[in-house]
């Protein structure tokens, strides 16, 4: 059965960093491909005759297409316990003919662009795990500088706030280490996106949600999101 992820509070040390990670190191390199339109079909089918290939060397959280909020990107999050990790494994894929000859010759063609950043997730959230198969929410915050000391307080209420309106499960919240800072990415599962649609109407009318959000607000400068569906191939479903 799902638990949704424990929420622990937490003090912050330095007032403009992006925020404490947690203590083991671990932290989650977020890719997103940008695919040709014409391309994607391909793609997909490509990645997912040699995933298998990819996967032999390092752990991979979950893969995703755009349905809503940016076309034709496959995004994906790999799961490191250090930055050696990681380089060791970038030199091992490139350095592994079978990956290279059967997938990144015949898959870089295909994208128009790549992007990556790496992020934490925050010490008050755990890795969570979907109940069964649906869709996810991908929001992403950017924030006023200053870090968690500023906002840390507020955004957690609010993102304890929508876990208990029950309508949307709580996969991970990532403060980005690399890439735009001050950023924080949040991921949510939903059923569907119709039950997604349901629960944020009934969220918008409970005053609980209102005023967490209205308190949280203050210490944003912008924000976005996007509706991923998990592939085939991808852990998370």
């Amino acid at each position: 059965m799902y638990s949704p992820p424990k929420l622990f509070s937490f003090q912050v040390s330095s007032p403009f960093s992006t925020g404490p990670r947690q203590d083991d190191g671990t932290f989650y390199e977020f890719r997103t491909y940008t695919v040709k339109p014409d391309k994607m079909k391909d793609f997909l089918e490509l990645t997912s005759k040699n995933i298998h290939l990819r996967t032999a060397h390092s752990q991979m959280v979950g893969y995703w297409t755009s349905e809503f909020g940016g076309l034709n990107k496959a995004f994906h999050i790999w799961k490191y316990e250090s930055f050696a990790q990681r380089s060791a494994v970038r030199t091992a894929l490139a350095k592994d003919q079978e990956w290279q000859e059967k997938y990144m010759s015949r898959m870089l063609p295909l994208l128009d662009k790549q992007d990556n950043e790496i992020a934490y997730l925050v010490p008050w959230c755990e890795l969570g795990t979907p109940p069964k198969d649906g869709v996810y929410e991908l929001v992403t915050f950017q924030m006023k500088p200053g870090g968690p000391a500023v906002w840390g307080q507020s955004f957690k209420a609010a993102i304890s706030i929508h876990i208990n309106t029950g309508y949307t499960k709580l996969i991970g919240v990532f403060h980005t280490e690399y890439g735009l800072l001050n950023r924080v990415h949040v991921l949510w599962w939903n059923e569907n996106s119709d039950s997604r649609a349901a629960g944020r109407h009934s969220a918008h009318e409970d005053p609980r949600v209102v005023a967490a959000v209205r308190e949280s607000v203050q210490f944003l400068e912008s924000q976005q999101n996007c509706l991923l569906v998990p592939t085939a191939f991808s852990p998370l479903k």
